[in-house]
């Protein structure tokens, strides 16, 4: 026997464009790419303006409060109906938590698609060949399409965990009927991910379980 390695067998024309039009999946990475591109510009934008706030900046304090739909307190007539809102002179606690948080969700939805891309990349285009890198994500030795519908389903709910915090904290300037859609939604998220993580293991595992079984 020759310990000379095989060279795979060429597929026919049919089966060979099947699977090379593989390769159309690059451009829509390469697009997340860019996605990532605006949330890191994003992100420095939102940061810049908290600085800039801290220090005493007016217009960056309005431009956080106008992008979080944030209010003061409300101003009541005699009636007592709502008829405005106390400006806000000065960047609170309440206003540095929800703009953290609402950078913290940019981290989050980043690493997803990092999650989305390397994984989908490596998954369903090409291999990546990173054995032996030292920056080789963890996770991804053994990421597969089953596993990496389970992280995406976990980081999905940790963005919708983080949204959902920012709602409670801004509680005052939302109506409980939005308050209620969004736990309800959340909570749907959570069942969701429950649902895709019970059913991988149960199709991933059924060898383990008839083998126990026989030696029974």
């Amino acid at each position: 026997m020759s310990d000379t390695p095989q060279k795979p067998a060429a597929l026919r024309a049919l089966p060979n464009l099947i699977f090379a039009s593989r390769w159309l999946q690059l451009p829509l990475y390469l697009g997340l790419i860019l996605a990532q591109a605006v949330y890191v510009f994003h992100f420095w934008v939102e940061l810049v303006h908290l600085i800039e706030a801290a220090f005493g900046n007016q217009q960056a304090l309005a431009m956080l409060i106008e992008n979080l739909g944030y209010k003061g307190a409300p101003i009541l007539d005699a009636a007592g109906k709502t008829i405005g809102y106390q400006p806000i002179k000065a960047l609170t606690e309440t206003i540095i938590m929800l703009v953290v948080l609402g950078l913290i969700d940019v981290v989050m939805i980043s690493n997803l698609l990092i999650m989305v891309i390397v994984g989908g990349y490596e998954t369903f285009v090409s291999r990546l060949n990173l054995e032996g890198h030292p920056d080789q994500p963890e996770w991804l030795s053994h990421v597969n399409a089953s596993v990496l519908k389970v992280k995406l389903a976990t980081a999905i709910i940790g963005i919708s965990s983080i949204h959902l915090l920012k709602s409670f904290i801004n509680a005052s300037n939302y109506s409980e009927h939005t308050l209620m859609w969004q736990t309800i939604i959340h909570v749907t998220f959570l069942l969701s991910a429950l649902a895709i993580a019970l059913s991988d293991r149960l199709m991933s595992h059924p060898a383990d379980r008839e083998p126990a079984a026989a030696d029974h």
